[in-house]
């Protein structure tokens, strides 16, 4: 063991206080710890390891910049010492900085190379940053210093699968399995190591001793979640080609008669797809549909397989039990089956012969003991649906959206509808979708907001009006609207609104925004959205330690690979590729800043503004008041050893406008910053508007090569 340096060494007075020292900072004992670090600093004012554990007592107290200035000065005095780097480490993880944070870290291991704590956050950021060769090392060494730890050998399975070492993986768990010993009953953790082994081998391909590994522990009940077991089962006696297949598909959709993915499994293992229509495959719902008649999903299932000589018969009886019953979503059901313009015509026929069985759609009829009132309504409803229906929405990347099949009917068919029922929303929102589809947006927002008056509670409404309103460009009304269901004490709805990361609000008024012409504004919310998925991708920090600790590790595995899809997501990919638009438009055209910066709207000035806007300003200016006053009126009575955090307080913000935004030196870097993780994700390799925008902001910034990629 290396003597301790010098200047590190401290009097056994000293040295007592650092322990406590270092014993109050674990139980956020902060003032007491403080006192201590003070105590020690009196007489060794350049004593790195105490200045970098005040930094961080201080840091925790909310004095960030003075906390931040001791740490470095500590580190600085110290440069060996695995408590600094340690510290350091701490500081910068709390500010995001993984790569800086991972590299204090790895400084803190080469002076105490097994330092649990230390190694434990090293493989946490390992994992986050994605760097699986250097985080199986890790968990090696983990291993090593406490091989009794059963999250240690699950730890090393899972580094060795995220490395895509799955042979070294399922070694690893074999050597975990043999050295269990009295094992309790329904022990949860066991039984999803279990689960997470049968998983690994079928991902290896090796079904027969997945297969072997999940019968012995369901018989003797280590694994206790009977659904995974008959999935696991299914699916691994299909892949093996087995008899027995069969029957365990069927005991699925005895399990659950309206799991579309069940009925798919069992058709699979016949060598029979849904993609692929066949006269077997739909032999085969309808025998299901015979033995369950309670069960929807197969009789929906043939309707899409079903030829058009079949389909009338299929189709009818499904259409007329449904507007019976009165389910408002049959239209969304059977929406996808208008891809085939035949089996639209066979449903449009089906249905108006059905609404003239009550004398047709221009009489209102007495109730009969066949058909309820309801039963015309509802009807009446889906026909209205079916009529505003538009092709293109189908393909929602259809270049220009085509226009409704007859919106004239569909309104008078909504008329007889609301005549019958005006206190129904459904038919209120219908008549929206048609106005909004023929292009009325005005109409389409005063609609919805009709059937958000018949119930006020109602949030489904409350939102599907403030997204009409945005899009009629009338953004205050919607803000006002949507503010109904945010918090009261928030300083304006729309704050709210950010602070609960809805995509869609964001979206909606950047468009509006874009529409109008406040790039300034628009920009702003597209950036909001971008500042969301940061937060979610660092939100799975924590992740990386609770689900190998609670043993949840199938959905760990899930979690991982969704996240390095993240930005796939329908939201992002729009706001990119909106910002990015806009910066090239900044790039293109210098002078668009300062119109910005020079109109009435970006200065905010008063006179522009009616009375009643006037007044919200001054209350939103009130609460942001009163929001930034409270902590400082409740400092005194609040204890002094609150903690709070290692994460930088959200900066007030300074831009409300936008302006800085765009007026930015280099809109094309930004934009590309926005722009490159679509071009390296799944989803996106197939969208034009992707690949179009990357190039525009490739051409501009000279870089030839990039804007012939792909």
């Amino acid at each position: 063991m290396s003597s301790i340096p010098a200047k590190r060494q401290l009097p056994s007075k000293e040295a007592s206080l650092f322990k406590e020292l270092l014993t109050f900072y674990e139980t956020r004992q902060l003032k007491k710890g403080l006192k201590s670090a003070d105590q020690i600093l009196k007489k060794f004012s350049e004593h790195g390891e105490t200045l970098c554990m005040k930094g961080l007592v201080l840091t925790h107290m909310g004095k960030r910049d003075e906390g931040i200035e001791l740490v470095k000065k500590g580190v600085r005095l110290d440069l060996t010492s695995h408590i600094c780097w340690h510290v350091f480490g701490l500081i910068q993880k709390g500010e995001k900085n993984y790569e800086e944070a991972l590299k204090s870290y790895t400084q803190a291991l080469r002076f105490d190379k097994e330092n649990l704590n230390i190694l434990r956050d090293a493989a946490q950021l390992q994992t986050q940053l994605r760097l699986f060769d250097a985080l199986v090392e890790t968990r090696h060494t983990l291993l090593k210093i406490r091989p009794t730890l059963r999250q240690h050998w699950i730890a090393l399975a899972v580094a060795y699968h995220l490395s895509g070492n799955l042979s070294e993986a399922h070694k690893t768990l074999v050597h975990y399995e043999q050295t269990l010993k009295n094992i309790a009953d329904y022990d949860i953790e066991h039984s999803e190591t279990l689960l997470y082994h049968v998983s690994l081998l079928e991902e290896m391909g090796e079904y027969s001793d997945a297969l072997t590994l999940l019968d012995t522990n369901s018989k003797s009940r280590a694994i206790v979640d009977r659904t995974a077991i008959m999935e696991f089962r299914a699916r691994l006696l299909s892949a093996n080609n087995s008899p027995e297949a069969e029957h365990a598909w069927r005991a699925l959709i005895e399990h659950n008669p309206d799991s579309y993915d069940y009925y798919q499994g069992h058709l699979r293992n016949q060598g029979l797809d849904l993609e692929s229509p066949s006269p077997d495959a739909l032999s085969t719902l309808l025998q299901f549909s015979a033995q369950l008649p309670k069960a929807t999903a197969p009789r929906r299932l043939a309707l899409s397989i079903a030829p058009l000589s079949q389909f009338h018969d299929l189709v009818k009886p499904y259409l007329i039990t449904h507007l019976i019953k009165g389910v408002p979503s049959l239209f969304v059901d059977i929406k996808p089956l208008y891809a085939d313009p035949a089996k639209r015509e066979c449903i449009e026929r089906i249905v108006e012969d059905f609404l003239g069985e009550f004398g047709g759609p221009d009489s209102v009829p007495p109730p009969t003991n066949d058909h309820t009132p309801t039963t015309y309504l509802w009807t009446l409803y889906f026909l209205a649906q079916h009529y505003s229906f538009s092709p293109s929405s189908l393909a929602p990347s259809s270049p220009s959206p085509s226009p409704p099949l007859n919106p004239q009917k569909s309104l008078s068919l909504l008329s007889l509808a609301l005549a019958h029922t005006p206190t129904l929303p459904e038919l209120h929102t219908a008549k929206a979708r048609v106005l909004k589809h023929a292009g009325d947006c005005v109409g389409a927002a005063r609609a919805v907001n009709e059937a958000r008056l018949l119930d006020g509670q109602d949030r489904f409404l409350n939102t599907k009006t403030g997204k009409y309103l945005m899009r009629a460009g009338c953004v205050k009304e919607a803000v006002e609207v949507l503010g109904k269901f945010t918090k009261k004490d928030a300083t304006s709805p729309g704050a709210d609104l950010e602070d609960m990361q809805s995509s869609l609000y964001l979206i909606e008024e950047g468009d509006a925004h874009y529409r109008s012409g406040k790039l300034n504004l628009a920009l702003k919310k597209y950036l909001a959205i971008q500042k969301i998925f940061n937060e979610i991708e660092d939100d799975q920090y924590d992740f990386h330690g609770y689900n190998l600790r609670k043993f949840t590790l199938n959905i760990y595995m899930k979690l991982v690979k969704w996240e390095d899809q993240l930005r796939s997501h329908p939201a992002y990919v729009k706001a990119a590729l909106q910002a990015s638009r806009i910066y090239i438009t900044l790039h293109d055209d210098p002078s668009v800043a300062a119109a910005l910066s020079s109109s009435h709207y970006s200065r905010g000035d008063t006179a522009q503004l009616t009375d009643a806007e006037k007044k919200a300003k001054k209350k939103a200016k009130k609460a942001a008041q009163k929001v930034q006053e409270d902590p400082k009126k409740g400092t005194a009575a609040q204890s002094a050893n609150e903690d709070k955090g290692l994460e930088p307080t959200v900066p007030k913000d300074e831009d409300p406008e936008g302006l800085k935004l765009v007026t930015v030196t280099d809109p094309l870097e930004h934009a590309a910053k926005l722009l490159h993780p679509l071009t390296t994700l799944a989803k996106s390799k197939e969208d034009v508007e992707v690949w179009v925008a990357v190039y525009d902001v490739a051409v501009r910034r000279s870089m030839c090569s990039l804007s012939l990629f792909n």
